[in-house]
Parts: C-alpha cells; sequence; structure tokens
C-alpha cells in the first residue's frame, strides 16, 4: 500500500515538474514538452482534421496548453492530459466548420459490401499509407470513433465522452467504421492484384 502524503491527497505525476517549468516559462521547458508530445498529438490532428489543417491545429493545441497549464494539477500524466485537451480542440474545430456531428449521424449505408473477415486487427495486416487513405474516407462521426478507440485506444465510455454520445452509438459507429475499412481496404488490394497480374503478363 503506497503512503500517503501528511495532507492525504494523493501523489503528483512527475510529469508535473516539467508543467512547472513551463508555467514558470523556463529556458528549453516548453521545447521538451512539444518534442515529447507533437509526434502523437500530430497523429491525432492528422486522422481527425485531415492532412491541410493538422499542423496549423497541432501549433492551436500547444499554444492552448500553454494558456492553460495552470489547469494541469499533476492527477494524471501530462500526455494525457494534452491528449484530452487536443482531441477537444480538434472536435470543436471539425463543428466550428459545421461538420457537427453529421459527422456523428452521416449516413453509413447498412448494405456496404462486406469483405471477408480478416485475421487480426486491421492495423496489422494493412501498409500504413493504405489505412490512412481508407481512413481519410471514412465519414466524419464513423471516423472520430475509429481513430480515438482503435488508434489511440480510449475505452468506449470516453469517446461517448469526448464524442457528446452515447456508448452504444460508440460502439455501432465503430462496427460500421471496421466493416467500411475492410470493404475499401480487400477493393484496393484487388486492384493492385489486377494491376500486378497485368503487368506481369
Amino acid at each position: 500500500m503506497a503512503p500517503s502524503n501528511q495532507t492525504g491527497t494523493p501523489p503528483r505525476h512527475p510529469d508535473f515538474a516539467l508543467a512547472e517549468r513551463c508555467r514558470r516559462n523556463e529556458p528549453g521547458a516548453f521545447e521538451e514538452l512539444y518534442r515529447l508530445h507533437s509526434p502523437r498529438l500530430f497523429g491525432l490532428t492528422y486522422r481527425l482534421v485531415g492532412p491541410n489543417e493538422a499542423e496549423d491545429l497541432l501549433q492551436e493545441i500547444f499554444l492552448s496548453a500553454h494558456r492553460k497549464m495552470a489547469l494541469y494539477k499533476g492527477e494524471a500524466a501530462l500526455g494525457t492530459w494534452l491528449f484530452r485537451l487536443g482531441t477537444n480542440q480538434c472536435l470543436d474545430y471539425l463543428r466550428s466548420k459545421r461538420a457537427r456531428l453529421m459527422l456523428l449521424t452521416d449516413a453509413i449505408d447498412q448494405d456496404a459490401p462486406a469483405a471477408p473477415a480478416a485475421s487480426g486487427a486491421v492495423l496489422s495486416v494493412v501498409e500504413r499509407m493504405d489505412l490512412e487513405r481508407a481512413i481519410d474516407q471514412l465519414p466524419g462521426g464513423a471516423r472520430a470513433v475509429f481513430v480515438l478507440h482503435d488508434v489511440e485506444g480510449c475505452e468506449h465510455r470516453e469517446v461517448a465522452q469526448y464524442l457528446r454520445i452515447t456508448e452504444g452509438t460508440s460502439k455501432s459507429q465503430l462496427h460500421k467504421a471496421r466493416m467500411r475499412l475492410r470493404a475499401a481496404l480487400a477493393s484496393g488490394g484487388k486492384r493492385r492484384n489486377d494491376h500486378d497480374d497485368l503487368q506481369g503478363r
């Protein structure tokens, strides 16, 4: 059993020291924060809002983090706090472009062609570039659920909180997104095979 401190409050996460350095504007502190956490946050912005806006939105996320650093209390990892901040900023951006979850209620054809069941996770059986293109073709709501759950590892309850939907809707959107991805990736693979066959003639 971990000893409690004299005030009875839980100990702060070790990342709190870096946050404090950022708050004091110590030289190099915010650069360290950016170096540690920008790769994951860029991946998030790229998948949620697309390549054209990803870099600008990443900068906005870190500017927001700088302004709001006092809100980080060290109760969890700093990366977790930044991820939540970044996710909310991405979703606010999407809503501001009238994507409002038309994103979440975008029709995904119920009769989308089903590909043969993949063995293992989608992420492990396709080339990354093909997967990124397939994700980009998903309707906005399904894409957001897929990215948060399957790519970033959020639980359905977290996805539901981020997107302001029910857990049931999150699960339904994820299932439909996976089916769409499998169909799209299978179709792409068939096209590549047909092309290779033609080249081999």
